[in-house]
């Protein structure tokens, strides 16, 4: 015998670990689960190279073994068991036995010589944050993470650590949005990039508890409980996001949220699946937004009451940016910020918590003539 296990149990523990296995490689080592077994722990790694997830969990064990096995299968049939005991025991010919109460099963599995080394991330730079803050912060910014992989570094979420607090910036050059948490305070300027698919795992493995995030210059490590996650951090230059920030945007224009987001939601139903354009007419206290899909010979126009400071004004935006941008705000009334059709407008929540500050800026679009 090598160990006994709980099926539940088991799988609760893979599920934990099995986002960090690719689902394409050409590197097969890594389309396994590194299984080790040590003074009375199960220890499961997988990485994809960028990602490394660790967990372990106390078993009844009669013996150390350190062996590499396929993660999808051994995932798929303990997923597949009812709740009972499995024990596992390694056979002479490079076979992982399963057995239950019901069946015996057999998985190959090879040495552990050719996995991946895990990272080892110092702990000299320590953050420590609640897990609930962390994944709202991850919540509120990832939708505007850049999708063009000519610009790495737009890729990925920036973590500014700066003597104002914990800024966290994300942009794909269309919209940006930049949350500053007060409560933090850093005597320098440190800045560190978190890829995009670790923002959609971290949530999955962090608690609402306070987590430790250690970080370097290439990777960030972050322990919850029994679970480590290593990132490999995007080690590029973040573009200088204060630099594209209007400073003359006077124009004001105070609207009720949902009024506008549910507006937005059903003018994308008469929009273009390529452009996605919708108009925008600003007036002292009403704002008209229409849209038009010329080759479905449909269209749609709604009026919305408002308070706006400025000259008249129509504007274009890309409904579908606009939508994500005010799904991402919690506050009753949206504040807008234009200067002219062509330059970036600034959206922010009426109502800031104390500790916190939102915001967001949005590229309009050309409209049609």
């Amino acid at each position: 015998m090598l160990l006994n296990i709980n099926s539940k149990v088991l799988e609760k523990l893979l599920a934990k670990v099995i986002p960090a296995v690719p689902q394409r490689t050409p590197l097969t080592i890594i389309e396994n689960f590194l299984l080790e077994v040590a003074d009375g722990k199960l220890i499961v790694t997988a990485t994809d190279l960028h990602i490394t997830i660790t967990a372990y969990i106390n078993v009844d064990a009669d013996q150390n073994a350190k062996i590499v096995v396929p993660a999808k299968l051994l995932f798929d049939i303990v997923r597949a068991l009812e709740d009972t005991t499995i024990n596992f025991e390694i056979q002479d010919n490079k076979r992982l036995k399963l057995k239950t109460d019901k069946g015996v099963y057999h998985i190959g599995f090879e040495s552990p010589d050719g996995f991946p080394k895990i990272p080892e991330v110092s702990s000299k730079r320590t953050l420590t944050i609640e897990g609930a803050h962390l994944k709202k912060l991850i919540d509120m910014t990832s939708f505007a993470v850049s999708k063009d992989n000519i610009r790495p570094a737009m890729q990925g979420m920036l973590l500014e650590l700066s003597p104002d607090g914990l800024k966290v910036v994300t942009t794909d050059g269309h919209r940006l949005v930049k949350h500053l948490s007060k409560n933090f305070e850093f005597e320098e300027l440190e800045q560190y990039i978190i890829p995009e698919r670790a923002n959609s795992i971290i949530p999955k493995i962090v608690s609402d508890e306070k987590v430790n995030m250690y970080l370097e210059k290439s990777h960030l490590q972050i322990d919850v409980d029994n679970i480590s996650l290593i990132i490999r951090l995007i080690e590029q230059s973040y573009p200088d996001y204060n630099a594209v920030i209007p400073q003359t945007n006077e124009h004001l224009l105070m609207i009720d949220r949902a009024a506008l987001n549910f507006a937005v939601r059903r003018m994308l139903l008469f929009t273009t699946s390529t452009f996605h354009q919708s108009k925008v007419t600003l007036s002292k206290d009403k704002l008209e937004i229409s849209a038009e899909d010329i080759d479905k010979g449909s269209s749609g126009k709604e009026v919305i009451p408002c308070e706006y400071t400025g000259e008249p004004m129509s504007i274009g935006f890309n409904t579908a940016f606009l939508n994500e941008v005010l799904n991402h705000i919690d506050s009753e009334t949206v504040v807008f910020k234009f200067n002219s059709p062509t330059k970036a407008v600034i959206v922010l929540p009426k109502e800031q918590k104390e500790s916190e500050d939102l915001f967001m800026l949005l590229m309009p679009v050309r409209l049609n003539s």
